[in-house]
């Protein structure tokens, strides 16, 4: 072969290689350092770059998206004397790829370091209660150290979450027995709140009832009330219009009094001075004559005036009789003359007289 061919060949690939060394092709979201002889040069960003070959150096490409980091749970110890693990999350961004490659030599084990730091500072300061019920504050206390700290190294945390905080076994089972303590009490308010509530409910619907039993046992007592003030007042006025004497109030006074004796409890009942004289009133109705009746009245009239009509007839026949016989003297004293003006002119009979007024008296 030619050996100016090959020589050819020799500058060729020596000026491809020559290109490809000066030609950098940076991602999206990736910054690349470049050191001249050594020296920081300038910051590659993304796309096309070009770089002088064998005097410029680039570095590993930094990626300036949010990362996530995930740090292994630290022993802490709370206020209290109690080592609890705490598991943190911590999320940060490079916003300065030359201070994140030349101001600390592994800004991810910084960071870690420091979170750990600070993590036992913070909670340092709190017993484990605080510590489980704080977590906003132990992370916006740690974003605020971290930020402050690693703002020079060109990098800013934007958030910090605590992932879990283990306490000891032991202290698990005391706070399991603690919560289960807790539960069961407020069970027991809630049932003594209940009963209580069904208690005065109780108590109110009794009271309602009781209520409403009591205005019906009025409202029965006044219609009693009123029924036996009508009844007193009907008997009352039935008593006046009657017009009944001292007699009959002295036996309805007598028949009441064994109504006294008829209570459960009674061994003895005291008579009132009252009954002598309501004795006396019977015993004076029972001796003296009752009155008289109206039918009574009109039957012994009825027999009077059949009496008198009786006597008046047997009085009417001896004057006829007498009359008679005082005729008959007369007729032997005068003659014959008087016989003849007797006949002409006869004598009223004074028998059929009195038997006439006899007749009237028992037809009236």
């Amino acid at each position: 072969m030619d050996p100016s061919v090959i020589a050819g060949i020799i500058v060729a690939l020596l000026v491809v290689f020559v290109v490809l060394r000066s030609v950098r092709i940076v991602p999206q979201a990736r910054a690349g350092n470049v050191e001249r002889l050594g020296r920081y040069n300038r910051t590659l960003g993304p796309g096309l770059n070009f770089v002088i070959p064998f005097v410029d150096r680039v570095r590993p490409l930094i990626d300036l998206r949010e990362q996530v980091v995930s740090f292994k749970p630290q022993p802490v110890i709370t206020e209290d004397n109690l080592v609890v693990d705490i598991d943190t999350v911590l999320y940060f961004q490079v916003t300065d790829p030359r201070a994140a490659a030349y101001e600390i030599a592994n800004f991810i084990q910084g960071v870690e370091q420091l979170t750990v730091t600070t993590l036992r500072n913070v909670v340092g300061g709190m017993d484990l209660e605080k510590t489980l019920t704080s977590r906003d504050t132990i992370n916006s206390q740690l974003r605020g150290v971290l930020d402050e700290a690693t703002g020079k190294w060109g990098i800013r945390v934007n958030r910090v979450e605590i992932k879990a905080i283990d306490p000891p076994k032991t202290i698990k089972e005391a706070m399991e027995k603690q919560m289960r303590a807790e539960r069961d009490k407020r069970a027991a308010i809630l049932t003594a709140e209940g009963l209580r509530q069904s208690q005065i409910l109780t108590a109110e619907g009794e009271k309602q009832s009781a209520i409403l039993r009591a205005e019906g046992e009025r409202t029965s007592q006044i219609l009693k009330a009123e029924g036996q003030a009508q009844a007193i007042d009907e008997v009352f006025q039935a008593v006046h219009r009657n017009d009944p004497d001292p007699k009959m109030l002295a036996y309805q006074y007598l028949q009441v009094l064994p109504q006294l004796a008829n209570g459960q409890g009674n061994t003895f009942w005291v008579i009132p001075s009252e009954v002598t004289s309501a004795l006396q009133g019977v015993s004076r109705a029972f001796t003296e004559a009752l009155p008289r009746s109206a039918a009574t009245r009109d039957r012994e009239e009825r027999e009077q005036e059949r009496v008198a009509g009786t006597e008046a007839v047997a009085e009417a026949e001896r004057a006829a009789a007498e009359a008679k016989a005082a005729a008959e003297d007369s007729e032997i004293g005068t003659g014959l003359p008087r016989q003849i003006e007797t006949a002409r002119n006869p004598l009223p009979d004074p028998l059929d007289a009195a038997r006439r007024q006899a007749d009237r008296t028992t037809e009236t």
